[in-house]
């Protein structure tokens, strides 16, 4: 938290962060947010995997990969109370830090080491999307695992392969075959 919060004259703040939040253990393959229903919660991941999903034509597609030591929800759902357009699914045991939208509100409003955090996670996570979208649009799939090789080595460890190529959006054919021509 310190490191998005990046100001040590807000630290006396953190632990009414800390208090505001509760630990949920999701065991692999449960839902933390379902399609059609309301997000109840913002989560902070101390350990685990969370895959942001949608269904095409039957196919579930990987849109997020939400890993330890980050934060995640299906914010629009979250922050506006309205059902959720994705799925979001334990593909490994979770420890998680939630909390509802309620407390949530209230931390952003009335707590300014939170607003921070909030404010520098999200600036963080625009710069990685549009990163990656323009990674989708110019490199060719073979850079984008290289990249993904490189940036993130521990998810080739941690995440099964069709949820990675999906992701990168490549087939799992393909990215089968860029494996096997990559060398470590």
């Amino acid at each position: 938290m310190k490191t998005f919060i990046q100001d040590e004259k807000l630290d006396d703040q953190i632990p009414v962060i800390l208090e505001a939040f509760n630990y949920l253990h999701l065991k692999k393959n449960t839902l933390f947010v379902e399609e059609g229903k309301i997000c109840q919660y913002f989560c902070f991941i101390e350990s685990g995997i969370l895959q942001h999903n949608i269904l095409v034509e039957g196919e579930e597609k990987t849109t997020y990969l939400a890993l330890k030591n980050s934060a995640t929800a299906a914010l629009k759902s979250f922050m506006h109370q309205i059902p959720s357009r994705k799925n979001i699914k334990a593909i490994s045991d979770c420890d998680l830090f939630v909390i509802d939208q309620k407390s949530f509100q209230n931390l952003l409003i009335n707590n300014k080491a939170f607003h921070h955090f909030y404010y520098n996670l999200i600036e963080n996570q625009i710069y990685r999307i549009d990163d990656y979208r323009i990674d989708l649009l110019t490199l060719s799939p073979e850079e984008r695992y290289k990249k993904l090789l490189a940036n993130e080595p521990k998810l080739l460890k941690e995440v099964p392969l069709h949820y990675l190529a999906s992701f990168l959006g490549i087939s799992s054919r393909n990215m089968s075959r860029i494996r096997k021509n990559v060398v470590l």
